[in-house]
């Protein structure tokens, strides 16, 4: 009995949104898949996605992935229109769907995009509940996490 090697990739992201995390306090996060076109799919492959300023937005009883962009290969077939801005739908289940409505809707928080990633042959999405941070609880966290590499160069500096 042999056991067959998989093939895994360096790294299964695709894109990531670092400003949400700069921006926002993200309370809970919740994986999600993604309904594409085959040209998405290849331009992801390549890695010519942008999800920086994208949300999502809630209608309808649905979630779509609004304002993400995935820039379309020059090599794609010529007769499909290819709109790089589409609004895309998310798949979640009814439960999560559920949750998401009553937060943002109850409660005040937002639903933002983390990141863009492969898992296994499909791509996810992970977004976070979040809610929104003010001046000061930025300046707060750049003040932290500047003393935590403080801290690494004086703990370092120390055990020479």
């Amino acid at each position: 009995m042999t056991k067959k090697k998989l093939h895994k990739p360096s790294s299964a992201t695709i894109a990531q949104n670092k400003r949400a995390r700069h921006e926002y306090f993200i309370e809970h996060e919740i994986e999600a898949g993604l309904s594409l076109q085959g040209w998405e799919v290849k331009s992801l492959h390549a890695g010519k996605a942008n999800i920086r300023d994208s949300y999502v937005l809630l209608r309808d009883g649905e979630a779509y992935l609004f304002s993400a962009t995935f820039q379309p290969l020059t090599l794609a077939s010529s007769y499909v229109v290819c709109d790089p801005m589409r609004t895309r739908k998310l798949l979640l289940n009814k439960h999560e769907l559920d949750s998401l409505f009553g937060r943002v809707n109850r409660e005040g928080y937002t639903v933002v995009v983390l990141s863009l990633y492969w898992k296994n042959a499909w791509v996810k999405v992970k977004i976070g509940v979040a809610k929104g941070k003010k001046e000061y609880d930025k300046r707060t966290d750049i003040k932290d996490r500047e003393w935590q590499l403080d801290k690494v160069r004086i703990m370092k500096h120390v055990s020479r």
